[in-house]
């Protein structure tokens, strides 16, 4: 059955008591015949909630669907398995873990499809540690990921079973073990010459590690933040060269060896200026791309501007390679607790409030949490990105657990000594995207003439098409949806999202 009619609530316009204007094709075999319903989330209390009742204005914008002008592909919507997130579900009560996988992964929920994890330790597990403790053991005899068997594999073992299409795994280090670096330290510092191959040797164990319990890696990234933290969690750098060289004469040719077939994505930071010189490197010749699959990005260089250049710049360099967004979300927060209303208001800052050069000061001003993520992905969505996917799945009242103690934000928070779990707005804004735009969709074409709303759409591989649009304005807005000859009129509320879903009969 085509995923539409999955919903518990269809609306088919000719049927409804106010009828939005409609072309009858009735008599025209020739003509296809469109269902069509709409699910919102508003900061007036909707949660994907089916709206039917809609008011129609003498003068409504128009958004024009154009199926036949296709773009990238979709790999998928998702968030991130982390120790953090791990470890609160072993503390929760077997209802609430199952409620949240089920909430992620299940056919009911968000129905994830693109995730991350962690290779070794990050800001966002309990300490530090590495799959590799033993100095100097180039050959990496000790190599075991025991470290994992306790919270992060079983989260992943149980949403692979819950999830009926499955779903893609990104794995990303956040640093080598410290004796392989020039520091000797969890922080910053560079992987010294001499273990190049064995960095490469710790990868493919890691592959084959998790392949034997049962978890297949999709793909990796090289480094995450390659550009660094000196001062804060665990951290590697590279420059644009030194990855690029690293993956041609190790990384590539050594899981080629091995035998394993996992796409390597480049970069993995931020969206900003910098994003080129990595794009030049990677993508400057046959010899150098040939083991890139793609190029991972950060949002973190601004709350706001999702920097359309930069990737339009990194698609035009390698058309027919990955762009992926491997992390975002709410950060140097501490999460509101039961608040909805604060999710949809004007109050969240970011780590560059503080802290960001007084010439970037203008690119990290406070914004709605809701819209943050939306805008995002309708942004990236809009500039070739072909996966989208959210940092840690779950955290506590305090945003973490966290050794650091680098507090944030995420989709569900929980209480584990109460027991109690809160499915926050931005949930719901996930969920917009990850359910209803599928992996294998295709993103089409559209024509918006209202530049208050922001506009995406797509096709899924069974012919369904799903547009989301947000309303970040005080009012309410109509809009005349078309698609080929078929029109119809929907009302958006007043700060909202909506998901439209159109099928044919």
């Amino acid at each position: 059955m085509r995923m539409l009619k999955q919903l518990t609530v269809l609306i088919v316009f000719a049927m409804m008591g106010c009828q939005p204007t409609a072309e009858d094709h009735s008599g025209d075999s020739s003509k296809t015949e469109w269902i069509f319903s709409v699910l919102e989330t508003s900061a007036g209390g909707n949660k994907l909630q089916p709206i039917t009742d809609f008011k129609k204005e003498d003068k409504p914008s128009t958004i024009e669907l154009m199926p036949e002008q296709g773009f990238q592909t979709i790999t998928g919507f998702g968030g991130s398995f982390t120790e953090a997130s791990a470890h609160l579900l072993n503390k929760l009560g077997p209802e609430n873990r199952k409620k949240i996988i089920e909430a992620y992964f299940g056919e009911s929920g968000a129905k994830y499809s693109l995730t991350r994890t962690h290779i070794n330790s990050c800001d966002f597990s309990l300490s530090n540690y590495t799959y590799a403790p033993v100095a100097g053991d180039k050959e990496l005899v000790h190599f075991s990921i025991q470290e994992d068997e306790g919270d992060l594999i079983p989260m992943i073992k149980e949403a692979m079973q819950v999830s009926k299409d499955g779903f893609k795994i990104i794995a990303s280090p956040w640093t080598a073990p410290p004796w392989m670096k020039d520091n000797n330290d969890w922080l910053g510092g560079k992987l010294l010459p001499e273990y190049q191959s064995t960095w490469a040797l710790f990868f493919s164990k890691y592959l084959s590690a998790y392949k034997a319990k049962g978890i297949d890696i999709w793909g990796l990234t090289v480094e995450n933040e390659p550009l660094g933290n000196d001062n804060n969690w665990e951290s590697m750098h590279f420059t644009p060269d030194e990855m690029t060289g690293f993956v041609q004469n190790h990384l590539g040719p050594k899981l080629e060896a091995d035998g394993h077939e996992v796409k390597i994505l480049g970069y993995d930071q931020n969206r900003g200026e910098e994003m080129k010189d990595w794009i030049n490197s990677m993508y400057a010749s046959e010899t150098s791309s040939k083991y890139f699959a793609g190029t991972a990005v950060h949002w973190y260089a601004s709350t706001y501007d999702h920097f359309p250049e930069t990737l339009n710049f990194a698609h035009e360099a390698a058309p027919d390679k990955h762009l992926i967004q491997t992390e975002g979300c709410i950060d140097s927060e501490v999460p509101k607790w039961q608040d909805d209303a604060w999710y949809w208001s004007k109050e969240a800052t970011d780590w560059g409030w503080d802290w960001a050069p007084e010439e970037q000061k203008h690119l990290h001003p406070k914004y709605v949490p809701v819209y943050r993520y939306a805008r995002d992905m309708i942004g990236c969505l809009n500039n070739w990105v072909d996966g989208w996917v959210d940092w840690n799945m779950v955290l506590d009242r305090q945003g973490g657990p966290n050794w650091f103690k680098n507090w944030c934000g995420a989709p569900i928070i929980v209480d584990p000594e109460a027991d109690e779990v809160y499915l926050t707005p931005l949930y719901y804004t996930m969920t917009h995207f990850s359910k209803y735009i599928r992996p294998g969709a295709e993103r089409i074409g559209f024509k918006s003439s209202d530049d208050d709303l922001m506009v995406t759409a797509a096709k899924n591989s069974d012919g369904s098409i799903a547009v989301i649009v947000l309303n970040q304005t005080e009012t309410a807005k109509s809009f005349d949806l078309t698609l080929g000859d078929t029109k119809h009129t929907v009302t958006i509320n007043p700060k909202a999202l909506q998901t439209i879903l159109i099928d044919n009969v």
